[in-house]
């Protein structure tokens, strides 16, 4: 791949409905992606949601900046063990893996979003795990990762769950799994991918529930 710039101004907010972009190819037959922000050529920061049809593989390889993962629907594997449906895994900087999938599989991945020095491995299979009481009532929330200010979690919103205005310092991004998110200025189905800015401000919402990734804070290189 050419070296592409893709909504990689993370001072500028962005909204896309990934169901609506094209599948583009990877180096893997079997393997394809819709590109959500990308900046780089096949060595990139990426956020994509990526598609392995079954029997898709990847050579071992290594990834310098660490690489983030949620299994959306299927099964994805690599030499340490399988990953099912709502898993998260992040994979560190310099970290090696040879991923596949025999049945196939959907997934969003960040790649080269990660602090040099974030060197924790974490898997987290979310539909088993203990959820916390959010900040509102009708908010549940799993913590996944943190690191200095970058923090990774899922949340879920009970039908008419209402949150207080704020600012996200570091910035916030939003991976819409289940339901509809909303806000002051939209709606957001299942599938929507959301970057808000360094200090940007909302009033979030679900009027029908909604699950969702939400990332904050790592957006400080604007």
């Amino acid at each position: 791949m050419k070296a592409l710039s893709l909504n990689a101004d993370v001072a500028q907010r962005c909204i896309l409905n990934s169901h609506a972009l094209p599948w583009q190819p990877s180096p893997s037959p079997l393997v394809h992606r819709r590109l959500l922000a990308r900046e780089g050529g096949e060595v990139a920061r990426a956020t994509s949601v990526v598609r392995y049809d079954p029997g898709a593989q990847f050579d071992l390889h290594t990834h310098a900046l660490g690489e983030e993962i949620l299994v959306l629907e299927g099964t994805l594997s690599d030499e340490s063990g399988d990953y099912g449906p709502g898993t998260y895994i992040k994979n560190p900087p310099g970290s090696s893996h040879a991923p596949f999938s025999e049945g196939g599989c959907t997934l969003f991945v960040k790649l080269r979003h990660m602090d040099p020095h974030d060197l924790a491995r974490v898997v987290v299979p979310t539909r088993q795990a203990q959820w916390r009481q959010g900040m509102v009532s009708g908010l549940t929330v799993l913590p996944l990762s943190e690191f200095g200010t970058s923090h990774t979690a899922m949340v879920q919103w009970a039908p008419g769950t209402y949150f207080n205005p704020h600012r996200h310092y570091g910035g916030e991004e939003i991976f819409v799994i289940e339901g509809v998110f909303s806000d002051e200025h939209g709606d957001y189905p299942h599938g929507s991918w959301l970057r808000s800015p360094h200090l940007s401000q909302h009033q979030p919402f679900s009027r029908e529930g909604c699950l969702i990734l939400v990332k904050t804070g790592h957006l400080l290189d604007a």
